[in-house]
């Protein structure tokens, strides 16, 4: 007996580091399979509840916009003139809440800088408005098509109709608006608006309205990944797959968080850098208007947006980059959220207006918020890769 008892408990040993082994290697793979489908579901929820309702929102009040001003123009009174600073408003809103998610389409098709460049060309605005030839063309039937092809960067997009509506924070009396304004406000609305849809169609595709489709394959605008078949949004949902740009799911939520990184850096740096450190104190964005606060905090929220699942009623933090990040380090996470929420407060609380008060210390304060935040983004990123 004594001589099988070592054979048999080798194997009885044996099978049972088999079984145990067959069972851990089950659980690994099991784990894997059910993060891939967290992954997956955080970036369709990225896609289809931060980027898709906002650019959807930005397509319908630039349209709306598009129209009040051709209105405004047949119809010269205050009240519509207000009106359409209302609407302007709110389209600028939803652009800024837009931000943290730059790359893709609006890189891709230099869709920002057309619609958001400044300052204003005042000198190509003067030379355009002295220009009879050029404005017969703006006041045309494709007037939208001609301001997009003819006009630089420096005269399109939400500062060439800001300038032309608000004068001092407030809409400008009806009375200084000139009627080759209003040529050059409708022209410069109705390109806003054509970009404006182009975002829109190139991440959400057909669920896009169709005059919107309509107006894309009109004017010959790409609204797919590199001329194929993905729109972004389907490029994003199907990270790792034949076809997609992203080869793995977690790039796609490392670029969600780049994207985020991007802006942050870029409303320290640039937005509110450039001029508070003197580098050029013309560098204000809406100056006209006096909301440039008002347009860093909303970029800063398309961060908050990005990061939480969602913008505000449409938001999943059960399927957010925060609550994935959470899983792993809950420190980082917390860091990083009241990173976000320093970096909207420090900004909220900037001496207004900014075109006034860019060399004040709270503009400092604000801009070193967002470098803090940038910094703990970097560090997501970092550890986010190696998940």
């Amino acid at each position: 007996m004594r001589r099988l008892f070592k054979p048999v408990m080798l194997l009885a040993f044996a099978a049972l580091t088999l079984t145990l082994g067959s069972c851990k290697k089950d659980q690994q793979e099991e784990s894997e399979e059910t993060n891939d489908e967290l992954k997956q579901a955080i970036v369709t929820q990225f896609v289809n509840n931060t980027v898709a309702p906002t650019y959807y929102s930005l397509a319908a009040e630039t349209e709306l916009l598009a129209d009040q001003l051709k209105t405004l123009k047949g119809n010269m009174t205050q009240n519509n003139l207000d009106a359409a600073c209302a609407t302007f408003l709110e389209a600028r809103a939803w652009w800024e809440k837009s931000e943290a998610f730059l790359f893709g389409a609006a890189s891709d098709f230099g869709i920002d800088p057309h619609i958001d460049s400044w300052p204003l060309d005042q000198t190509a605005f003067d030379r355009l408005m002295s220009n009879p030839a050029m404005l017969e063309d703006l006041a045309g039937e494709d007037g939208d098509v001609a301001a997009g092809e003819q006009l630089g960067n420096a005269l399109l997009g939400f500062h060439g109709i800001e300038y032309i509506i608000f004068k001092d924070g407030a809409p400008k009396p009806v009375s200084e608006i000139t009627e080759n304004d209003m040529i050059y406000a409708v022209a410069v609305a109705g390109d806003l608006r054509n970009r404006c849809f182009q975002l829109e169609v190139s991440w959400i595709g057909d669920a896009a309205p169709q005059s919107h489709i309509n107006k894309m394959e009109e004017l010959e605008l790409n609204t797919t990944v590199n001329g194929g078949d993905y729109s972004y949004g389907e490029n994003m949902i199907n990270a790792g797959k034949a076809g997609s740009t992203y080869p793995t799911l977690t790039s796609a939520m490392v670029a969600i968080l780049g994207g985020c990184s991007d802006i942050t850096d870029e409303v320290g740096t640039s937005k509110i850098g450039k001029p508070h450190t003197g580098e050029d104190p013309n560098y204000v964005e809406s100056p006209y208007s006096q909301t440039s606060i008002t347009d860093f905090a909303n970029n800063l929220r398309s961060v908050y947006n990005a990061y939480m699942g969602g913008i505000d009623n449409a938001r999943d933090e059960n399927r957010s980059v925060h609550t994935f990040i959470q899983s792993f380090n809950s420190g980082l996470d917390r860091r990083l959220l009241n990173a976000i929420n320093n970096a909207i407060d420090k900004i909220e609380a900037m001496k207004r207006p900014f075109v006034t008060y860019y060399s004040d210390n709270s503009a400092q304060e604000a801009m070193d918020a967002c470098q803090a935040l940038d910094e703990v983004l970097s560090e997501a990123m970092d550890a986010l890769k190696e998940q």
